[in-house]
């Protein structure tokens, strides 16, 4: 149970996310040096006014709130839900000077979209952005697909608060013995995979008559939002610009490597390759992948709108890839799901709502609270269908053999049914807006799993309502739910004592 909140948990909170603010103030200067480098003088001063300003305000917070305490369950949930909107408002600021959005809250918009690994975008013409604000762009969806705080843990959150701000962004596994090592061994994956990912992706592009420098460009933009399934491309035709099947498979690769676990990860690593046949959330997944493609391939009626079936598979699998994975990622207009039928649709909006594994940089309900469920109704068949005296021991096995317990669960079940709802609510205030049910709810969906496709509802010139419900659904969708509960409960409990 959460304690109640008091006035002294105020600069405890104020405190560390003064540190967070300057931490993302240092980040900014690694897009001003990309601008200074590419003569583009506007952009560079944009980022270095964004930088100082963010750096100023942090160091203010800390000037005031000077103690530094280790933070108690309450406190570190909140210091996590207020990081991401402050976060979110100072990643937008260069992108609002940058003069390709209508108005700050179509750059806060897609500050979130990049810092929740959505990908939806409300930019104006991508395709003439500086290097300098793309690369931010690209460069928030690394950071908050590793997640904000995991930077915080490896640069300057210590001691006991560690792990209440790790659990606070929807982390529970610890990988290795320690929090801190924990982070760090997510950013050594994300760094090596980054290294990989890019030379294959720049290889690729040379080929294809890339410039080295423009091929380097959509290499590393491309790796960082494919493997944290952000799904933010640095041209407006998102994948289908590079007209690629190479493009094709070498990001749906990097999308299925983010979605998996990182403890996965770390037994392959150390030498346990057969975690990959054993882990119960990972072959799970794959049956998710193909029941859902199933439901997509069903969708589609003979004679199919593709000249051959290569055509076929390679748009159909790689939306439905890009769904599961939650990357947002697509190789074909938004308007050409217009000959997608409704079942097809629905099989990506339930991919949508899946998502990906646990403890990875993707979005959704997550495999693994599928998975629980599923254990549940399993054990309590075999409760009624025991006799009395008989205990009913249900286990999987997850990085470690795990056995069912109730509060498991009891868990999964209230994450489940709270994503549920927020898919619906989306969905229908896309309706109240007037647009039909199902690209609505495909919106909602979307945007709530933190994955990105689109059928035409998100634009610049969207009401303003709708772009605010999708901002909270980003939000809420990343950090699942019970850090805002808290924080939440730390402001009606501020109020109260007034």
């Amino acid at each position: 149970m959460i304690p109640y909140f008091s006035r002294e948990d105020v600069g405890p909170i104020l405190h560390y996310l003064g540190k967070m603010i300057e931490g993302i103030g240092v980040l900014m200067f690694v897009p001003f040096f990309i601008g200074v480098l590419n003569g583009e003088w506007g952009p560079s001063i944009d980022f270095i006014l964004s930088s100082l300003f963010s750096i100023a305000l942090g160091s203010v917070f800390l000037f005031i709130f000077r103690e530094e305490k280790d933070l108690n369950w309450r406190q570190g949930m909140s210091v996590v839900t207020l990081c991401w909107i402050v976060v979110m408002f100072l990643g937008a600021l260069p992108l609002y000077l940058s003069g390709h959005y209508l108005s700050y809250l179509d750059a806060s918009f897609e500050a979130m979209s990049a810092l929740a690994t959505t990908g939806l975008v409300v930019v104006n013409d991508l395709d003439h952005m500086s290097y300098a604000c793309n690369f931010w762009r690209h460069f928030m969806c690394f950071i908050g697909g590793q997640g904000i705080i995991l930077v915080a843990l490896t640069f300057f959150v210590r001691g006991g608060s560690a792990f209440k701000v790790y659990v606070g962004e929807a982390r529970e596994e610890r990988i290795m013995p320690n929090i801190i090592q924990t982070a760090r061994f997510i950013w050594l994956v994300s760094l090596t995979y980054l290294v990989i990912g890019s030379a294959i992706l720049f290889s690729i592009n040379l080929w294809r008559g890339f410039s080295p420098g423009r091929a380097l460009f959509h290499a590393i933009c491309l790796f960082m939002a494919g493997w944290d399934t952000a799904g933010f491309a640095p041209q407006s035709q998102n994948i289908l610009y590079y007209h690629s099947y190479l493009i094709d498979l070498a990001t749906a690769m990097f999308c299925l490597l983010g979605a998996v676990n990182f403890g996965v990860h770390y037994a392959v690593w150390t030498g346990k390759p057969r975690e990959l046949l054993k882990n119960y959330e990972l072959k799970l997944y794959v049956a998710s992948i193909l029941i859902t493609f199933f439901i997509v391939c069903i969708g589609f009626k003979a004679p199919l709108p593709f000249p051959n079936f290569i055509s076929f598979f390679r748009e159909s699998f790689y939306q439905l890839i890009s769904a599961h994975t939650g990357v947002g990622y697509s190789n074909i207009d938004t308007h050409n799901f217009s000959y997608w039928s409704p079942l097809a649709i629905l099989g990506l909006i339930i991919a949508m709502g899946l998502g990906g594994s646990s403890t990875s940089t993707s979005g959704g309900i997550k495999i693994l609270r599928i998975g629980i469920l599923l254990k549940g109704i399993k054990k309590e068949v075999k409760i009624f269908t025991s006799p009395g005296a008989t205990v009913v021991v249900e286990k999987f096995h997850h990085i470690r053999d795990i056995i069912i317990e109730d509060n498991h669960i009891k868990m999964a079940a209230i994450i489940t049914l709270l994503y549920i709802a927020l898919y619906l609510a989306g969905g229908m205030i896309g309706v109240f807006y007037g647009y039909p049910f199902l690209p609505a709810l495909f919106e909602s969906v979307s945007a709530a799993a933190n994955v990105g496709l689109s059928m035409g509802i998100t634009s610049p010139f969207m009401p303003a309502g709708l772009k605010l419900t999708y901002i909270i659904e980003m939000w809420m969708g990343r950090l699942e739910f019970f850090s805002i509960f808290v924080f939440f409960s730390f402001l009606l409990s501020l109020k109260s004592s007034e």
